[in-house]
C-alpha cells in the first residue's frame, strides 16, 4: 500500500491482506541498502496466519519516496510517527541487520508501543569496513556486489535456492539496484555512527528472539551471541551454513521460528 508521511510517499508491503491497525501489528525493518524485498517470503507467510504487517521501505528505498535517512536514531524517530500516523498503538518489530539496531532502539527509546521483538543477522553494533563504505560512495554497482557475495552463505553461491530457478545473489543485486543511490552509504554511515546499542539491549523487558546465521560475514555470529546474551530473557538460535542475509537464504527456518515465537 502507498501512505503519504510528511513529504513523502511510503511503499508499505502488507503480505497481500489488508492493513488493520487494531490486529496484531508484526513490522518488517529491512538492513542497510535493502526494501520491503527482503521480506517477500515472511510478509505474506505472517499476513496469511493472523498477523497484520508492515514491510515499509524507508525513505529512499525501493518503492518510497524522499531522501535516506542519516542515522539509526533518525530511523527510530520516523518509525514511530509511521505508526502514529497509521493508528498502531503497539507493535512486534522484526528486524534484520540494521534493522535490528532501528528495533533495539525504538524499543528502549518506546518501550510502551512494542511489544516484542525478533533480532534476524545482528548485532549490537554493526560496524562496516571502510572499504565497503568508500566504495559505496564512488562505485555503487562494485559495492552492490561486494555485499550481496559478503552476505550469502556457501551453498548461496551455488545458486542452492529453495525456490527452483531463483539466484539468490541475482535477487540480492535486484533489490539493492532499486534504490536510491545515495541509499546504501547512508545507511552504512549509519551504522557506523550508531554506539548505543549495548545500552539499548540491556534496557529491553520484552519478549525477544535472536535468530543468527552460523556463516555470517556480516554481523559474525559472535557479536549475535553476545546480544542475545545481553538481551534480558532473550531466546537464541543458529542456523547453521547459512549467510547474512537470513530472511532470503533459510526462509523456511525463519519463518518457522517467528510464527512459533509471535504465537507464544
Amino acid at each position: 500500500m502507498k501512505h503519504q508521511l510528511h513529504d513523502a510517499t511510503i511503499h508499505i508491503a502488507t503480505g497481500g491482506r489488508d492493513f488493520d491497525a487494531t490486529g496484531n501489528v508484526v513490522v518488517l525493518l529491512h538492513g542497510s541498502g535493502q526494501n520491503h524485498l527482503t521480506w517477500v517470503l515472511q510478509s505474506r507467510y505472517l499476513a496469511h496466519r493472523g498477523f497484520a504487517i508492515l514491510a515499509p521501505d524507508l525513505p529512499g528505498h525501493g518503492l518510497s519516496g524522499g531522501s535516506p535517512l542519516d542515522s539509526i536514531e533518525a530511523m527510530t524517530g520516523w518509525l514511530i510517527q509511521l505508526l502514529d500516523s497509521l493508528g498502531v498503538a503497539t507493535a512486534t518489530l522484526i528486524g534484520h541487520s540494521q534493522g535490528v539496531l532501528i528495533a533495539l532502539e525504538t524499543a528502549a527509546k518506546h518501550p510502551d508501543r512494542i511489544k516484542a521483538l525478533g533480532l534476524i543477522a545482528g548485532a549490537m553494533a554493526i560496524p562496516v569496513n571502510e572499504f565497503l563504505v568508500n566504495m559505496s560512495e564512488t562505485a555503487l554497482e562494485k559495492a552492490i556486489k561486494m555485499m550481496t557475495s559478503w552476505g550469502h552463505g556457501p551453498s548461496a553461491h551455488m545458486y542452492d535456492n529453495s525456490m527452483p530457478g531463483h539466484s539468490f545473489l541475482g535477487f540480492g543485486r535486484r533489490v539493492m539496484d532499486m534504490n536510491n543511490r545515495d541509499a546504501l552509504l547512508a545507511d552504512l554511515k549509519a551504522c557506523n555512527a550508531y554506539t548505543t546499542g549495548k545500552d539499548a539491549a540491556a534496557s529491553i523487558t520484552q519478549p525477544t528472539i535472536c535468530i543468527l546465521a552460523q556463516e555470517d560475514k556480516m554481523t559474525p555470529l559472535k557479536s549475535g551471541m553476545g546480544m542475545g546474551e545481553s538481551i534480558a530473557g532473550a531466546e537464541t538460535m543458529v542456523i547453521p551454513k547459512a549467510g547474512h542475509f537470513l530472511p532470503a537464504e533459510a526462509p523456511l527456518d525463519v519463518n518457522a521460528a517467528l510464527q512459533r515465537f509471535l504465537q507464544n
